[in-house]
């Protein structure tokens, strides 16, 4: 038994959360794939996964095995990375954590152009419910902060900010109105998150000079829609069902063609920081390095929103 296919083929079959799905990603056969299972088993001794056929599901043993494993492996692709990346160019598969909206909105809209220049390299995105902080199974976390800081043990770069801004369908404010001070901001029919009690605009440059005491807290009429997915928020908002705050990554697109226009301009919810973390190894690979570069040269690296210009 070759122990690192089988390593290799343990934690893709717990990623895949499936024998058939990991064979398939490793161009193997399942009989292949449950025999070196097996035999990883037998070597060890110990049972890793209690399997039935419909679910998958880690012992205790499986679990400590699996975070091992996954250094072991992660420890020798840097190895030999360390070795080929100064006579090659960067390849492999690049497995990346970030947040739903980002990814939809952004990150896939870029990726042609970063495949283009790196056509060996390919990328997996996970883009989970929440993307609040690093996980070593990953080359690369995207992770957004509220306060512009992150704690952990890992090294982070900044990416870009961006703001929360109120916007409805422009057809939506002709039927309605379009506020010019918050406190009219909870006379539109509003769709939001059911956690959302109370918002505060903050006041940007012209709306400062014109607001002495700054930030405005207002809480929001009973909303006609809650749904806590933003896409479901975006959707509605452009179907002119009611107005409601989006990271302005989400909306750049639909301001730029008029489906959506900004309620409240120069007053914004919030600020989100954008970052990329990795694990704080000594070694990065190639293509973690290289994406990295492309992610920063894209959206700017500093502390502004390149959708907004602030």
């Amino acid at each position: 038994m070759d122990r690192i296919q089988a390593m290799t083929v343990f934690c893709r079959v717990v990623d895949c959360q499936g024998f058939a799905a990991a064979a398939r990603e490793l161009d193997l056969s399942p009989s292949v794939v449950t025999r070196l299972i097996n035999e990883l088993e037998a070597h060890l001794g110990v049972r890793l996964l209690n399997r039935t056929t419909r679910t998958l599901v880690l012992t205790a043993a499986g679990e400590r095995y699996l975070e091992k494993a996954r250094k072991l492996l992660r420890d020798l692709e840097d190895i030999e990375g360390e070795a080929t990346s100064a006579t090659t160019d960067p390849s492999g598969r690049l497995k990346v954590q970030v947040p739903p909206a980002f990814a939809a909105h952004q990150l896939a809209r870029v990726l042609p152009a970063f495949l283009a220049r790196f056509p060996r390299i390919s990328i997996e995105l996970v883009a989970p419910n929440v993307a609040e902080s690093i996980d070593d199974s990953f080359d690369l976390c995207i992770v957004v902060s509220t306060s512009g800081q992150l704690d952990g043990q890992f090294v982070a770069r900044r990416l870009t900010c961006s703001h929360i801004i109120a916007c409805a369908a422009p057809g939506f404010l002709d039927r309605h109105g379009r506020p010019d001070h918050p406190g009219d901001y909870t006379a539109l029919s509003l769709v939001h998150p059911a956690y959302v009690h109370e918002m505060t605009f903050k006041p940007e440059r012209e709306a400062l000079r014109a607001t002495p005491h700054g930030a405005v807290t207002v809480v929001p009429a009973p909303a006609v829609m809650l749904s806590s997915h933003i896409d479901t928020l975006y959707a509605a908002a452009l179907a002119g069902l009611g107005a409601s705050g989006f990271p302005s990554y989400v909306v750049d697109e639909a301001l730029k063609q008029g489906r959506l226009e900004r309620v409240l301009p120069g007053w914004s919810l919030s600020v989100l920081h954008l970052f990329a973390t990795y694990p704080s190894r000594r070694y990065m690979p190639m293509r973690t390095r290289v994406f990295l570069d492309f992610l920063i040269e894209t959206f700017g690296g500093e502390e502004q929103d390149p959708w907004l210009g602030l």
